[in-house]
């Protein structure tokens, strides 16, 4: 039970590839971390494994989720949570209306998905801030709210994207802690961009240096 990526390239209008082909193993409740110098693609590998690769790119190799190709599958079909440096909550919604735009279509009732959401808000340390609206939260408080957006829609895998970057240094800390003991606590593989040496060292997984791939 893992996220794989078995020789993952993606090429460019052009026919040049970004990197080099990537083969690489994530297992559950652990967290690699893909480093490299800016432009190399490390965005873009996470749109290719989430399904979101932008048109003019071409993937090549295969993308397996416990087992499953994923592949050729839309990313509605994934099950892969993508979580951004941005902590992007829609502003015309409150924070409960928020994560619970998240959740998995599987539980019904108004009830029952109202639950859920104080539940994840109360675990994001947010509990009674259903109704507040997003703008007026810290950014600490949007990160947590953000991240358990993402849980809510209960992936089988979760990819990072520079996600502690905009935070002050006392709130990277505590959001590493936060979002490692999640993803440890609901055994989620767990891939991560970060240009941030120390984000590395707090996932406590292996470390991947994406290389540019070489001119032909």
């Amino acid at each position: 039970m893992s996220l794989d990526l078995d020789a993952l390239c993606i090429r460019a209008a052009d026919g040049a590839a970004l990197f080099q082909p990537l083969t690489l193993n994530v297992p559950v409740g652990e967290v690699v971390t893909v480093m490299g110098p800016s432009g190399v693609g490390k965005s873009t590998l996470l749109d290719a494994i989430g399904g979101h690769l932008a048109h003019g790119f071409r993937l090549t190799g295969r993308v397996r989720l416990n087992g499953r190709d994923v592949t050729g599958l839309p990313a509605e079909a994934r099950r892969i949570g993508l979580m951004f440096q941005d902590a992007l909550l829609f502003p015309h919604l409150s924070v409960g209306d928020n994560l619970a735009f998240g959740l998995s279509p599987g539980l019904r009732g108004c009830a029952e998905r109202r639950a859920a959401v104080e539940a994840a808000l109360s675990q994001a340390g947010l509990g009674g801030l259903y109704e507040r609206d997003p703008a007026t939260l810290s950014g600490g408080q949007r990160a947590r709210a953000a991240l358990m957006r993402t849980l809510l829609a209960d992936p089988a895998a979760l990819l990072l994207d520079e996600p502690f970057s905009k935070l002050d240094a006392r709130l990277r800390e505590d959001m590493r802690r936060f979002t490692f003991a999640h993803v440890t606590s609901r055994a989620i593989p767990t891939l991560m961009v970060t240009h941030d040496p120390d984000d590395a060292v707090a996932a406590g997984g292996s470390v991947i240096a994406l290389e540019g791939s070489s001119p032909t």
